[in-house]
């Protein structure tokens, strides 16, 4: 099957050389091109895929009738035009996150990969991790219980962003993996944050986010933490799981712990964690996989064209609150 695919990576900045590291991994020479606007980024590319031809116009992989899907890691204010023009040209496209930096484009996206029959799928990573994959297979067997709260911190001293807040830098990812854990959009959806290096740039934001079913969660990302925490905490009415991508092993636990009513009172159940193995592959190495495989079969990939909308709206709506508080302003 990978031998029918002909790819190409367009955009080859630093998570751009990992898909294309990536891809060569996965599909060898059938990663035909990489395109850059910056001519100094061939020698890296023909580091990690010597066979792949290379450009710095976008019109050599559009004209180009044998390549027949991209993916697209340019900056995110470059993505609709990119995506549309590839798929007018009749490519499948797997492009990074967020699709676009407005839902109605990414309503367009989608409708056209939809008329042409194109897999349009975004990168939402987390959503082909293991351990997030593990943790949905615990939800669904019912080992947490009923889904009560999420919470998310993603925090570090890192890259200042000048053309988007850390909202939409960070949060795409949690956003992501709390709305299919909830399997729904939140009915309502709160915000706030503060401005502190760059005018109209929030540099930490708390996002809450209430869905049906009384599920609750809050997402809170800063650019300005003076180490790297990457937490996710899942807790149920049965147990509790909690997610960290930074320790360098045993990043999985499992708890037994919660509350029952006893007599009408709530008595606490405490008990050791429980460490859980999970596949050690790379997420985006299965996130590839999975475009591959959605291009063969015609089926909607799990972070499809209708998962980026959903996605981009909640960011929209806590946008909106954020400009709502002045504090932030």
């Amino acid at each position: 099957m990978m031998s029918e695919l002909n790819i190409a990576v367009i955009g080859c900045g630093k998570w751009g050389m990992n898909h294309v590291r990536t891809a060569y991994g996965i599909f060898g020479e059938r990663l035909k091109f990489c395109c850059d606007n910056d001519p100094m980024s061939k020698d890296k590319v023909k580091e990690i895929a010597p066979e792949s031809m290379f450009s710095t116009d976008i019109e050599d992989v559009i004209k180009d009738t044998s390549i027949n899907a991209a993916i697209v890691s340019t900056p995110a204010e470059t993505h609709f035009e990119i995506t549309k023009s590839l798929l007018e040209a009749g490519k499948h496209v797997l492009v990074e996150k967020p699709i676009t930096l407005r839902s109605s484009e990414a309503r367009t996206l989608n409708t056209l990969a939809l008329e042409k029959g194109l897999i349009l799928m975004v990168g939402h990573l987390l959503l082909y991790h293991p351990a997030i994959l593990k943790i949905k297979q615990y939800l669904d067997e019912g080992k947490l219980g009923k889904l009560q709260y999420i919470y998310s911190n993603r925090l570090n001293l890192g890259t200042i962003r000048t053309e988007e807040n850390i909202l939409w830098s960070f949060a795409p990812h949690d956003i992501s993996v709390i709305q299919y854990f909830a399997g729904s959009i939140p009915e309502e959806v709160k915000a706030t944050g503060a401005i502190f290096v760059q005018e109209g740039i929030q540099d930490t934001t708390l996002t809450y986010l209430n869905f049906k079913e009384n599920i609750h969660a809050h997402i809170y990302v800063s650019w300005l933490h003076p180490f790297k925490e990457q937490r996710l905490v899942v807790i149920g009415d049965k147990s509790m799981m909690v997610f960290e991508d930074t320790l360098k092993d045993h990043k999985l636990k499992f708890y037994r712990k919660g509350f029952e009513l006893v007599n009408g009172t709530p008595v606490k159940i405490d008990s050791e964690y429980e460490n859980i193995e999970f596949d050690s592959t790379s997420p985006l190495e299965l996130e590839q996989k999975h475009f591959a495989e959605c291009i063969k079969s015609g089926t909607a990939p799990r972070s499809d064209g209708m998962n980026a909308i959903e996605v981009l709206e909640t960011l929209e709506r806590a946008q909106k609150e954020l400009m709502k508080d002045k504090t932030t302003n």
